[in-house]
């Protein structure tokens, strides 16, 4: 081990953003079982909280809405944690015992992230509380064998990622309104998968640069979530999310990955807010989150 020098207690806080598959088509499968995709994706600003502090002894703790719902002892923030250590010990640089606080606001499988974006947070915080480096390949690496999608959380930026999730590179998109929209029903990502009737769907193709969020919205109809279809047969209330996110006038509306959390993209502030003020009365107890997304360029 290689110890952090003695200093004053420090704090880190990161957030893990919520990640938005724009569109996810599903193009193949390995022979080791893992799909093949091709993913357009994008981040919300707002996402679940993680405090990093210098402490005498590890400790982990799962605070929020949601917190109730997780399990600490199996969780990828210690997976990540763990890794982390492994591979900052083999490189000669410092780190210590952490004391670690998430405060779970992301609904718990739900096609954002979640716990992929938790364990991505953990390697940029600790990293930054640690001040330790490591080199790029070494840190994707250690995303990869966390989750597929923990490498484009790793990033949360506007990106496309193809393969299964680890083949990234920048996207431009602009920052519009957001809400999202989850009616709290879980829904079984292997199922969904099963469920498919084909797996050699056609990639998103070339994707052009519009000169306003308008026409931008609209060039985005012509992709898809290939997971969409067997979702809403699975969970009804994923395709009722998606049409009163269309009744609210969204200029874009999905289910993200594997669901059951829907979005709209707006082209202002207040159609958003009064979406979501509207969606909040009619279904309080659904998940609905006015945010933005986050901008990309190349």
């Amino acid at each position: 081990m290689t110890p952090v020098a003695e200093r004053r207690p420090e704090r880190i806080v990161e957030t893990a953003p919520a990640k938005i598959n724009i569109a996810l088509h599903v193009t193949g499968r390995r022979d080791d079982g893992y799909h093949l995709l091709d993913s357009l994706v994008t981040f919300a600003e707002d996402g679940d909280e993680l405090v990093f502090e210098t402490a005498d002894s590890d400790s982990f703790r799962v605070v929020g809405r949601f917190g109730t719902e997780l399990s600490q002892d199996d969780n990828l923030v210690l997976k990540a944690r763990d890794l982390l250590r492994a591979a900052l010990d083999g490189h000669g640089q410092p780190y210590g015992q952490v004391a670690i606080t998430l405060d779970k606001s992301l609904p718990i499988a739900s096609g954002i992230g979640g716990g992929s974006a938790d364990a991505a947070a953990t390697l940029r915080g600790l990293l930054r509380l640690w001040k330790a480096e490591l080199p790029a390949q070494t840190l994707q690496k250690i995303a990869i064998q966390l989750g597929a999608d923990v490498p484009m959380c790793l990033a949360s930026t506007p990106l496309r990622a193809r393969g299964i999730g680890e083949v990234i590179e920048k996207a431009a998109m602009p920052s519009v309104p957001l809400v999202l929209v989850n009616p709290l029903k879980p829904v079984s990502t292997p199922e969904i998968f099963r469920s498919l009737t084909r797996r050699d769907n056609a990639p998103i193709g070339e994707i052009t640069a519009a000169p306003t969020v308008s026409e931008w919205m609209k060039s985005l109809s012509v992709l898809r979530n290939d997971l969409q279809p067997p979702a809403e047969a699975l969970v009804p209330e994923i395709a009722e999310a998606c049409d009163l996110l269309r009744q609210s006038l969204a200029g874009f509306v999905r289910m993200s990955g594997s669901g059951a959390t829907c979005f709209g993209l707006y082209e202002t502030e207040a159609a958003a807010m009064k979406a979501a003020l509207a969606l909040s009365a009619y279904r309080p107890n659904w998940y609905v989150l006015l945010t933005r997304t986050v901008p990309g360029e190349i």
